[in-house]
């Protein structure tokens, strides 16, 4: 019994902590798609660490899946380089679970670029907080036209 009074003083200390640290995470995504806006590759790679990768899985014309690595180098030039268009990736909804230092977060997103739409799939972060902070380790994604 004495259990189960402890454990409705502390559950709500729980749930609040878990909700703060969801938002901790939430904001990394955030700021990385922020910055992918602004073209401020600088904004971006404090997002990742350095030895992250990039991923992108599909299925190709002749129906076999592929992955495809990119290079956190190229990614960070890409939106560094002057571009006409805004590029604006917009989530349309999150899933995230934690497990002490490890996060990962599931994304359904669409990306525009100048308010036209391009492509659309779903994002899977990992992230791992060192440091005191949140840092995203891998990004695989799928991309497909509606």
């Amino acid at each position: 019994m004495k259990f189960l009074i402890l454990l409705t003083f502390l559950l709500p200390f729980f749930s609040h902590s878990q909700k703060e640290t969801k938002k901790e995470v939430r904001k990394v995504i955030d700021r990385l798609f922020e910055g992918m806006k602004k073209g401020d590759s600088s904004m971006v790679r404090k997002t990742f660490l350095p030895n992250a990768t990039l991923n992108t899985s599909f299925v190709n014309t002749s129906g076999e899946a592929k992955v495809h690595q990119e290079s956190i180098t190229s990614f960070f030039n890409a939106i560094g380089t002057p571009h006409k268009e805004t590029w604006d990736e917009r989530i349309l909804s999150c899933e995230i679970r934690i497990d002490d230092n490890l996060a990962t977060v599931w994304t359904k997103y669409a990306f525009y670029a100048d308010n036209v739409y391009s492509h659309e799939g779903v994002n899977a972060f990992q992230l791992v907080k060192t440091a005191g902070e949140w840092k995203i380790l891998i990004i695989t994604d799928t991309r497909r036209k509606k």
